[in-house]
Protein backbone atom coordinates (compact mmCIF):
# COMPACT_ATOMS: atom_id res chain seq x y z
CA UNK A 1 0.00 0.00 0.00
CA UNK A 2 2.78 2.42 0.94
CA UNK A 3 4.65 1.49 -2.22
CA UNK A 4 1.57 2.33 -4.33
CA UNK A 5 1.22 5.70 -2.58
CA UNK A 6 4.87 6.61 -3.17
CA UNK A 7 4.56 5.61 -6.82
CA UNK A 8 1.50 7.86 -7.29
CA UNK A 9 3.21 10.79 -5.59
CA UNK A 10 6.26 10.39 -7.82
CA UNK A 11 4.11 10.37 -10.97
CA UNK A 12 2.23 13.47 -9.80
CA UNK A 13 5.53 15.31 -9.18
CA UNK A 14 6.85 14.39 -12.64
CA UNK A 15 3.58 15.52 -14.23
CA UNK A 16 3.65 18.92 -12.47
CA UNK A 17 7.31 19.43 -13.41
CA UNK A 18 6.60 18.75 -17.09
CA UNK A 19 3.64 21.10 -17.01
CA UNK A 20 5.75 23.90 -15.48
CA UNK A 21 8.55 23.30 -18.00
CA UNK A 22 6.14 23.53 -20.97
CA UNK A 23 4.54 26.70 -19.58
CA UNK A 24 7.98 28.31 -19.11
CA UNK A 25 9.08 27.41 -22.63
CA UNK A 26 5.91 28.79 -24.21
CA UNK A 27 5.50 32.00 -22.19
CA UNK A 28 8.90 32.84 -20.81
CA UNK A 29 11.58 31.16 -22.84
CA UNK A 30 13.93 34.14 -22.45
CA UNK A 31 13.90 33.81 -18.68
CA UNK A 32 14.33 29.98 -18.80
CA UNK A 33 17.18 30.01 -21.30
CA UNK A 34 19.13 32.98 -19.88
CA UNK A 35 18.39 32.41 -16.24
CA UNK A 36 17.34 36.07 -15.83
CA UNK A 37 14.04 37.30 -14.43
CA UNK A 38 11.30 37.63 -17.06
CA UNK A 39 11.27 41.11 -18.64
CA UNK A 40 8.25 40.86 -20.89
CA UNK A 41 7.18 43.60 -23.32
CA UNK A 42 4.52 45.20 -21.15
CA UNK A 43 4.36 48.98 -21.79
CA UNK A 44 3.27 51.58 -19.22
CA UNK A 45 -0.27 52.86 -19.85
CA UNK A 46 -0.72 56.14 -21.68
CA UNK A 47 -2.51 58.86 -19.68
CA UNK A 48 -4.43 59.69 -22.82
CA UNK A 49 -5.43 56.17 -23.76
CA UNK A 50 -7.94 55.72 -20.90
CA UNK A 51 -6.73 52.15 -20.42
CA UNK A 52 -7.35 51.10 -24.01
CA UNK A 53 -3.70 50.20 -24.74
CA UNK A 54 -2.37 48.49 -21.63
CA UNK A 55 -0.12 46.17 -23.63
CA UNK A 56 2.08 47.50 -26.42
CA UNK A 57 4.04 45.85 -29.17
CA UNK A 58 7.62 44.92 -28.36
CA UNK A 59 9.02 47.53 -30.72
CA UNK A 60 6.93 50.23 -29.04
CA UNK A 61 8.33 49.22 -25.67
CA UNK A 62 11.83 49.30 -27.06
CA UNK A 63 11.40 52.99 -27.76
CA UNK A 64 10.62 53.78 -24.11
CA UNK A 65 13.69 55.04 -22.20
CA UNK A 66 13.00 52.94 -19.10
CA UNK A 67 12.75 49.70 -21.11
CA UNK A 68 15.92 50.46 -23.09
CA UNK A 69 17.81 51.13 -19.85
CA UNK A 70 16.56 47.93 -18.26
CA UNK A 71 17.43 45.84 -21.31
CA UNK A 72 20.93 47.28 -21.42
CA UNK A 73 21.83 46.20 -17.87
CA UNK A 74 22.15 42.64 -16.57
CA UNK A 75 18.95 41.74 -14.82
CA UNK A 76 17.35 45.01 -15.94
CA UNK A 77 19.03 47.01 -13.17
CA UNK A 78 21.66 49.68 -13.73
CA UNK A 79 22.98 52.97 -12.42
CA UNK A 80 20.64 55.98 -12.68
CA UNK A 81 21.07 58.03 -15.89
CA UNK A 82 22.78 61.42 -15.65
CA UNK A 83 20.45 64.44 -15.31
CA UNK A 84 19.33 65.57 -18.79
CA UNK A 85 20.30 68.95 -20.23
CA UNK A 86 17.59 71.53 -20.90
CA UNK A 87 17.73 70.67 -24.60
CA UNK A 88 17.36 66.96 -23.81
CA UNK A 89 14.47 67.72 -21.45
CA UNK A 90 12.81 69.79 -24.18
CA UNK A 91 13.10 66.93 -26.70
CA UNK A 92 11.87 64.39 -24.15
CA UNK A 93 8.96 66.54 -22.95
CA UNK A 94 8.00 67.51 -26.50
CA UNK A 95 8.02 63.89 -27.64
CA UNK A 96 6.10 62.74 -24.57
CA UNK A 97 3.54 65.54 -24.98
CA UNK A 98 2.91 64.58 -28.59
CA UNK A 99 2.45 60.94 -27.60
CA UNK A 100 0.66 61.15 -24.27
CA UNK A 101 -0.41 64.78 -23.81
CA UNK A 102 -3.79 66.44 -24.11
CA UNK A 103 -4.90 69.56 -25.92
CA UNK A 104 -5.74 72.12 -23.27
CA UNK A 105 -6.87 75.72 -23.26
CA UNK A 106 -3.96 78.12 -22.67
CA UNK A 107 -2.94 78.90 -19.12
CA UNK A 108 -1.00 81.95 -20.30
CA UNK A 109 -1.33 84.41 -23.17
CA UNK A 110 1.00 86.95 -24.77
CA UNK A 111 -1.64 89.59 -25.44
CA UNK A 112 0.43 92.49 -26.76
CA UNK A 113 1.61 94.73 -28.07
CA UNK A 114 2.11 94.74 -31.80
CA UNK A 115 5.73 95.62 -32.76
CA UNK A 116 6.71 95.45 -29.11
CA UNK A 117 8.74 92.22 -29.24
CA UNK A 118 6.05 89.57 -28.79
CA UNK A 119 7.49 87.21 -31.42
CA UNK A 120 10.88 87.29 -29.68
CA UNK A 121 9.29 86.45 -26.32
CA UNK A 122 7.36 83.56 -27.87
CA UNK A 123 10.41 82.09 -29.60
CA UNK A 124 12.58 82.50 -26.52
CA UNK A 125 10.09 80.98 -24.05
CA UNK A 126 9.39 78.02 -26.34
CA UNK A 127 12.82 76.56 -25.65
CA UNK A 128 11.75 75.95 -22.04
CA UNK A 129 10.93 72.23 -21.63
CA UNK A 130 7.83 73.00 -19.55
CA UNK A 131 6.23 75.29 -22.13
CA UNK A 132 4.30 74.26 -25.21
CA UNK A 133 3.25 77.17 -27.43
CA UNK A 134 1.21 77.62 -30.57
CA UNK A 135 3.47 79.05 -33.28
CA UNK A 136 0.82 80.98 -35.22
CA UNK A 137 -1.52 83.70 -33.99
CA UNK A 138 -5.04 82.21 -33.68
CA UNK A 139 -6.84 85.57 -33.17
CA UNK A 140 -9.53 83.70 -31.27
CA UNK A 141 -10.58 86.42 -28.82
CA UNK A 142 -10.77 89.16 -31.46
CA UNK A 143 -11.68 87.61 -34.84
CA UNK A 144 -12.69 83.97 -34.34
CA UNK A 145 -14.58 83.98 -31.07
CA UNK A 146 -17.77 82.70 -32.69
CA UNK A 147 -15.99 79.43 -33.54
CA UNK A 148 -16.14 78.40 -29.89
CA UNK A 149 -13.72 77.12 -27.27
CA UNK A 150 -13.62 73.59 -28.69
CA UNK A 151 -12.26 74.97 -31.96
CA UNK A 152 -9.74 77.06 -30.04
CA UNK A 153 -8.62 74.11 -27.92
CA UNK A 154 -8.17 72.03 -31.05
CA UNK A 155 -5.52 74.46 -32.30
CA UNK A 156 -3.32 73.97 -29.25
CA UNK A 157 -0.32 71.65 -29.05
CA UNK A 158 -0.60 68.61 -26.82
CA UNK A 159 0.81 69.17 -23.34
CA UNK A 160 1.61 67.12 -20.28
CA UNK A 161 0.10 68.00 -16.92
CA UNK A 162 3.40 69.58 -15.89
CA UNK A 163 3.55 71.86 -18.94
CA UNK A 164 2.03 75.27 -19.66
CA UNK A 165 0.05 75.87 -22.84
CA UNK A 166 0.67 79.32 -24.31
CA UNK A 167 -0.34 81.35 -27.35
CA UNK A 168 0.42 84.82 -28.71
CA UNK A 169 -1.89 87.31 -30.41
CA UNK A 170 -0.72 90.94 -29.90
CA UNK A 171 -3.98 92.51 -31.06
CA UNK A 172 -5.78 91.19 -27.97
CA UNK A 173 -4.39 94.04 -25.87
CA UNK A 174 -6.23 96.69 -27.91
CA UNK A 175 -9.41 94.65 -28.51
CA UNK A 176 -12.11 95.88 -26.14
CA UNK A 177 -13.94 92.53 -25.92
CA UNK A 178 -10.80 90.44 -25.36
CA UNK A 179 -10.43 90.82 -21.55
CA UNK A 180 -14.04 89.82 -20.89
CA UNK A 181 -13.83 86.86 -23.26
CA UNK A 182 -10.54 85.61 -21.80
CA UNK A 183 -11.91 86.02 -18.28
CA UNK A 184 -14.94 83.91 -19.20
CA UNK A 185 -12.55 81.17 -20.36
CA UNK A 186 -10.55 81.30 -17.12
CA UNK A 187 -10.20 83.96 -14.45
CA UNK A 188 -6.78 82.51 -13.58
CA UNK A 189 -5.17 83.13 -16.98
CA UNK A 190 -1.71 84.72 -16.82
CA UNK A 191 -1.17 87.61 -19.22
CA UNK A 192 2.12 88.80 -20.70
CA UNK A 193 2.31 92.29 -22.26
CA UNK A 194 5.45 93.37 -24.11
CA UNK A 195 5.63 97.18 -24.24
CA UNK A 196 8.01 99.53 -25.99
CA UNK A 197 8.55 103.28 -26.32
CA UNK A 198 5.26 104.22 -28.06
CA UNK A 199 7.00 106.58 -30.51
CA UNK A 200 9.50 103.92 -31.60
CA UNK A 201 6.69 101.38 -31.71
CA UNK A 202 4.58 103.62 -34.01
CA UNK A 203 7.52 104.14 -36.39
CA UNK A 204 8.16 100.39 -36.47
CA UNK A 205 4.48 99.78 -37.15
CA UNK A 206 4.52 102.26 -40.02
CA UNK A 207 7.73 100.77 -41.44
CA UNK A 208 6.13 97.34 -41.57
CA UNK A 209 3.01 98.69 -43.29
CA UNK A 210 5.11 100.67 -45.77
CA UNK A 211 6.98 97.51 -46.79
CA UNK A 212 3.64 95.99 -47.81
CA UNK A 213 1.95 99.15 -49.15
CA UNK A 214 4.58 101.49 -50.61
CA UNK A 215 1.98 104.05 -51.77
CA UNK A 216 0.60 104.98 -48.33
CA UNK A 217 0.92 108.61 -47.07
CA UNK A 218 3.96 109.71 -45.10
CA UNK A 219 4.27 108.97 -41.41
CA UNK A 220 3.84 112.66 -40.58
CA UNK A 221 0.62 112.94 -42.60
CA UNK A 222 -0.89 109.94 -40.84
CA UNK A 223 0.26 110.86 -37.34
CA UNK A 224 -1.12 114.41 -37.22
CA UNK A 225 -4.46 116.02 -37.88
CA UNK A 226 -2.71 119.39 -37.83
CA UNK A 227 1.07 119.23 -37.88
CA UNK A 228 1.65 122.97 -37.31
CA UNK A 229 -0.52 122.90 -34.17
CA UNK A 230 0.81 119.52 -33.08
CA UNK A 231 -2.65 117.89 -33.05
CA UNK A 232 -2.08 114.13 -33.10
CA UNK A 233 -4.54 111.86 -34.90
CA UNK A 234 -5.46 109.31 -32.22
CA UNK A 235 -7.75 107.49 -34.62
CA UNK A 236 -4.69 106.13 -36.46
CA UNK A 237 -4.11 102.67 -35.05
CA UNK A 238 -0.32 103.06 -34.98
CA UNK A 239 -0.75 105.99 -32.59
CA UNK A 240 -3.62 104.59 -30.53
CA UNK A 241 -1.89 101.30 -29.69
CA UNK A 242 0.82 103.22 -27.80
CA UNK A 243 -1.69 104.83 -25.43
CA UNK A 244 -1.13 101.83 -23.17
CA UNK A 245 -2.91 103.09 -20.08
CA UNK A 246 -6.25 103.39 -21.91
CA UNK A 247 -6.13 99.73 -22.91
CA UNK A 248 -4.81 98.59 -19.54
CA UNK A 249 -7.73 100.16 -17.68
CA UNK A 250 -10.06 97.91 -19.65
CA UNK A 251 -8.05 94.80 -18.69
CA UNK A 252 -8.03 95.74 -15.01
CA UNK A 253 -11.82 95.51 -14.98
CA UNK A 254 -11.46 91.72 -15.36
CA UNK A 255 -7.98 90.78 -14.11
CA UNK A 256 -5.82 91.64 -11.13
CA UNK A 257 -2.61 93.49 -11.87
CA UNK A 258 -0.71 90.56 -10.30
CA UNK A 259 -1.96 88.38 -13.17
CA UNK A 260 -0.22 90.62 -15.71
CA UNK A 261 3.50 90.78 -16.42
CA UNK A 262 4.94 93.69 -18.40
CA UNK A 263 8.06 93.04 -20.45
CA UNK A 264 10.33 95.88 -21.59
CA UNK A 265 10.86 95.64 -25.34
CA UNK A 266 14.04 97.67 -24.95
CA UNK A 267 15.53 95.44 -22.22
CA UNK A 268 14.54 92.38 -24.25
CA UNK A 269 17.20 93.53 -26.74
CA UNK A 270 19.90 94.62 -24.29
CA UNK A 271 19.32 91.96 -21.62
CA UNK A 272 17.24 89.08 -23.03
CA UNK A 273 18.26 86.65 -20.28
CA UNK A 274 17.16 89.05 -17.56
CA UNK A 275 13.77 89.66 -19.13
CA UNK A 276 13.25 85.96 -19.80
CA UNK A 277 14.23 85.18 -16.20
CA UNK A 278 11.44 87.42 -14.93
CA UNK A 279 8.97 85.84 -17.36
CA UNK A 280 9.91 82.37 -16.12
CA UNK A 281 9.36 83.54 -12.54
CA UNK A 282 5.96 84.98 -13.44
CA UNK A 283 4.89 81.69 -15.07
CA UNK A 284 6.11 79.68 -12.09
CA UNK A 285 8.84 77.97 -14.10
CA UNK A 286 12.33 76.96 -13.10
CA UNK A 287 14.88 79.41 -14.53
CA UNK A 288 16.37 77.41 -17.39
CA UNK A 289 16.65 80.05 -20.14
CA UNK A 290 19.76 82.09 -19.34
CA UNK A 291 22.68 84.02 -20.87
CA UNK A 292 24.11 80.86 -22.38
CA UNK A 293 21.13 80.66 -24.76
CA UNK A 294 21.72 84.04 -26.46
CA UNK A 295 24.16 85.89 -28.67
CA UNK A 296 23.80 89.35 -30.17
CA UNK A 297 23.41 89.46 -33.96
CA UNK A 298 25.03 92.74 -35.02
CA UNK A 299 23.51 92.56 -38.49
CA UNK A 300 19.94 92.43 -37.18
CA UNK A 301 20.68 94.47 -34.07
CA UNK A 302 18.81 91.86 -32.06
CA UNK A 303 19.63 88.87 -29.82
CA UNK A 304 19.34 85.42 -31.37
CA UNK A 305 19.20 81.98 -29.82
CA UNK A 306 22.42 80.00 -29.91
CA UNK A 307 22.23 76.76 -31.80
CA UNK A 308 20.56 74.01 -29.80
CA UNK A 309 22.46 70.82 -29.14
CA UNK A 310 20.46 68.98 -31.79
CA UNK A 311 20.98 71.57 -34.53
CA UNK A 312 23.88 73.05 -36.42
CA UNK A 313 22.28 76.44 -37.02
CA UNK A 314 21.48 79.30 -34.62
CA UNK A 315 17.89 80.54 -34.51
CA UNK A 316 17.16 84.16 -35.35
CA UNK A 317 13.85 85.87 -35.95
CA UNK A 318 12.60 86.30 -39.51
CA UNK A 319 13.53 88.95 -42.05
CA UNK A 320 10.68 91.21 -40.94
CA UNK A 321 12.27 91.53 -37.49
CA UNK A 322 14.99 94.10 -36.98
CA UNK A 323 14.39 95.91 -40.26
CA UNK A 324 15.71 99.46 -40.57
CA UNK A 325 13.12 102.07 -39.60
CA UNK A 326 11.94 104.89 -41.80
CA UNK A 327 13.79 108.12 -41.00
CA UNK A 328 11.51 110.58 -39.20
CA UNK A 329 12.27 114.25 -38.54
CA UNK A 330 13.49 114.97 -35.02
CA UNK A 331 10.81 117.60 -34.52
CA UNK A 332 8.08 115.06 -35.28
CA UNK A 333 9.54 112.60 -32.76
CA UNK A 334 9.66 115.31 -30.08
CA UNK A 335 6.05 116.28 -30.72
CA UNK A 336 4.96 112.67 -30.32
CA UNK A 337 7.04 112.23 -27.18
CA UNK A 338 5.29 115.23 -25.70
CA UNK A 339 1.92 113.81 -26.69
CA UNK A 340 2.60 110.42 -25.09
CA UNK A 341 4.22 111.73 -21.88
CA UNK A 342 1.05 111.99 -19.73
CA UNK A 343 -0.14 108.58 -20.89
CA UNK A 344 3.28 107.08 -20.09
CA UNK A 345 3.43 108.62 -16.62
CA UNK A 346 0.04 107.19 -15.66
CA UNK A 347 0.98 103.83 -17.15
CA UNK A 348 4.22 103.71 -15.13
CA UNK A 349 2.36 104.60 -11.93
CA UNK A 350 -0.27 101.93 -12.53
CA UNK A 351 2.10 99.04 -13.26
CA UNK A 352 4.76 100.14 -10.77
CA UNK A 353 7.58 100.30 -13.33
CA UNK A 354 9.43 103.14 -14.98
CA UNK A 355 10.36 102.09 -18.50
CA UNK A 356 12.38 105.29 -19.01
CA UNK A 357 11.02 106.28 -22.41
CA UNK A 358 11.76 110.00 -22.03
Amino acid sequence: MAQRFLSSAFMLTVSLSCTYLCYSIIFGRTAVISGRPYEGSRCPPSPNAAGKKLLGQSEQCARLPGVRAAAAQPGGVGPPPPPPSSAARWVKNSSSAQRYGQKKLPGALIVGVKKGGTRAVLEFIRIHPDVRALGTEPHFFDRNYDRGLDWYRGLMPRTLDSQITLEKTPSYFVTREAPRRICSMSQQTKLIVVVRNPVTRAISDYTQTLSKKPDIPTFEDLAFKNRSLGVVDTSWNAIRIGMYILHLENWLRYFRLSQMHFVSGERLITDPAGEMGRIQDFLGLKRIISDKHFYFNRTKGFPCLKKPESSGQPRCLGKSKGRTHVQIQREVIEQLQEFYRPFNVKFFETVGQDFKWD
